[in-house]
């Protein structure tokens, strides 16, 4: 059975793959799209989503702009990482896509409440919109299906040598997330740090010869560049499919049951996701954490969801 989701994302590179799997592959049915700001500002983050919409064609899926920033703190976004507009490595047109005037937590809120145990909520950015949503309507905690989240790490982050992005911009938001009592699945950098593309997944997107597939392969080899001058490594981890692919396919997401807190006030450590593995006496375990990625599984469920949409052009 197809699992219905809403995407909540601040495209981003790796955010535009998410948003064409979870489009792509049958076994997820793409509700609706919430963009926040992260990756860039709201502004930017909802126009690459419909960018993204129009290049695949998405018509009949809602894309609704939420929280312009962190509960608490300024916003701090990757232009080293995704560029200046976010999206670079392709062409692209004034989009056809339009966003809804509902506000993203709204429609998080209205659409998990009318559906109760049906929804799951997929953040693949900073958290801000799932916190706000949370705090207005807390009943959502136990009509959702559950919240399977791209952010964290339980040995190192990428922003700080502690602190993974999503979690790093906004720790209040993931703080008041972990907190929740809804089933939670924290797909860390362990695993998406697994996710690198490399030669030989360019080449089995580029044979499929699409304008889908053609924007893929320049918007990943721009995310290349960009990954290889700031990190050194050349193969780019596209972290935020892992998250979609988990839902898709949990079998391709081995899962440990761990107690997950968010450091809020450490000097060197502020968005830590501190992971405790261990069953200690009266502390619950509160999460499922990622702990490895099956990647032949993963590129052929991704590169397989690309197929479809190339044939609609």
């Amino acid at each position: 059975m197809s699992r219905r989701i809403i995407l909540d994302c601040d495209p981003g590179h790796d955010d535009a793959m998410a948003i064409l799997l979870a489009h792509g592959t049958p076994e997820v049915t793409l509700s609706a799209i919430t963009t926040v700001a992260g990756n860039h500002t709201l502004e930017l983050t909802t126009l690459n989503a419909l960018r993204v919409c129009t290049l695949a064609g998405i018509s009949d899926v809602p894309v609704a702009a939420g929280c312009a920033a962190p509960l608490v703190r300024p916003l701090v976004t990757a232009p080293e990482i995704h560029g200046t507009t976010g999206l670079e490595g392709h062409a692209w047109e004034e989009p056809a896509a339009r966003a809804v005037p509902d506000h993203a937590v709204d429609m998080i809120v209205d659409m998990v409440m009318a559906s109760p145990g049906e929804i799951t909520l997929v953040p693949i950015g900073p958290l801000t919109n799932i916190a706000v949503a949370l705090r207005k309507e807390p009943r959502i905690a136990e009509r959702v299906r559950e919240v399977v989240m791209m952010g964290g790490s339980y040995t190192g982050g990428n922003v700080t040598a502690a602190a993974e992005f999503n979690v790093y911009v906004d720790p209040e938001a993931a703080a008041i997330v972990f907190g929740a009592p809804w089933p939670l699945t924290m797909i860390g950098l362990e695993v998406t740090r697994l996710a690198a593309a490399g030669e030989t997944i360019f080449e089995r997107i580029e044979s499929l010869d699409s304008p889908v597939s053609r924007a893929v392969v320049g918007m990943l080899r721009f995310y290349q560049a960009q990954h290889l001058r700031e990190t050194g490594v050349s193969d780019p981890p596209v972290h935020d499919p892992c998250a979609v692919a988990c839902v898709a396919r949990p079998e391709l997401v081995p899962c440990r049951e761990a107690y997950v807190e968010v450091e809020l006030a450490g000097r060197l450590t502020t968005g830590m996701t501190v992971t405790d593995f261990r069953r200690r006496a009266g502390v619950p375990f509160d999460a499922k954490v990622g702990t490895g990625l099956h990647l032949d599984g993963f590129w052929d469920l991704f590169i397989d969801s690309l197929a479809p949409q190339a044939h609609r052009f």
